[in-house]
Parts: C-alpha cells; structure tokens; sequence
C-alpha cells in the first residue's frame, strides 16, 4: 500500500506475513517527483512487483520518465526519456543481505525514492545530445549551427597534423 503524502513509500508489513511465493503488484503514475537536488522527473510512471522469498521481500520493476537536460554541442535544455528495469532483495535478516545492502526496516515501511533514483541517474546520458545530428556551436562566433550557417571555417593550417592530410589525399 502506498502513501498518500508520499507515493513513493511503501507499507511492505501485509507481504511480510504471506507465504514464501506471494507477490503484490503496485503502479505508479505522477506528474513529477523530486529525488534530490540534482534530479527532478516528470511523468514518472512503473510497474513493481514484490514477490516474498525465504530471504526477504524481491522488488522487480520497470520504470520510466523524463528530466531536463542540456545538449553537450549547443547548450540547448530538452526533455530527456528514461527508462529502466531492476530487480533488487530487501532483506528480512542480516544473514540474507545481499551486495546492494538493502534490508526491509522494522516498520516494514520501504521509501523507494533512494532505489529509483539511483537507477533513474543511470540512465541519464553522460554527453546528453538534443538530438543524434546536433551540429553544435560556432568555436569562432557562437553561433547554433543547428539554425543557420554562420560561415566561418575551421583554420586547417594552424595544425601540427595538418601536413598529414596530404598522406590521405594519396
């Protein structure tokens, strides 16, 4: 059961008490949902499914949403999709903790936002591009090469590797 005040935590108590091989299915649809300083999505929306194991609660999910980003060739902010899957043991004892370290807490609340954040950080571009044919900035004026031409060309002779050409002419 989710939180009304906060979507992203979970009451995990009900699946705890089931049967090794239950499993409860929650969706989430929000507009936006801040996960820290550096990461604000939009339209966040995912599937999770909890499944209970003999070592604790297993969490498969698949999630997707869209952050502001800024194109590395010409400044420009755009929407960046995301997308991701995972699949992660909250642990119900010391000795089932598993690499990631998760364990469920004693009041079986589980806040999600760490987890998908986590993931949703992944998934963003480390040189984010607006588009795969940016063209990019003039280095000599400033100009977006994506919205005219400003006619300036790359010097080709201030080069140290510029007598190379001549070998690819050959």
């Amino acid at each position: 059961m989710s939180n009304g005040r906060s979507p992203l935590r979970l009451n995990v108590g009900f699946i705890l008490h089931r049967e090794v091989g239950y499993s409860h299915d929650f969706s989430f649809d929000l507009p936006q949902a801040h996960m820290g300083e550096d990461l604000e999505l939009r339209s966040l929306a995912g599937d999770l499914s909890i499944g209970r194991t003999a070592a604790g609660l297993l969490f498969t999910g698949s999630f997707t949403a869209t952050t502001e980003a800024a194109c590395v060739r010409c400044l420009k902010h755009f929407d960046q999709d995301l997308a991701w899957d995972f699949t992660e043991l909250y642990a119900t004892s010391e000795k089932s903790i598993s690499e990631s370290g998760l364990m469920v807490p004693e009041d079986a609340q589980i806040d999600l936002r760490p987890l998908l954040r986590e993931y949703a950080l992944l998934e963003v571009p480390i040189k984010p591009l607006c588009r795969p044919g940016c063209k990019g900035l003039c280095p000599i004026c400033g100009e977006d090469l994506n919205l005219r031409d400003c006619g300036h060309r790359p010097d080709t002779g201030t080069s140290p590797f510029a007598t190379l050409e001549d070998f690819l002419k050959t």
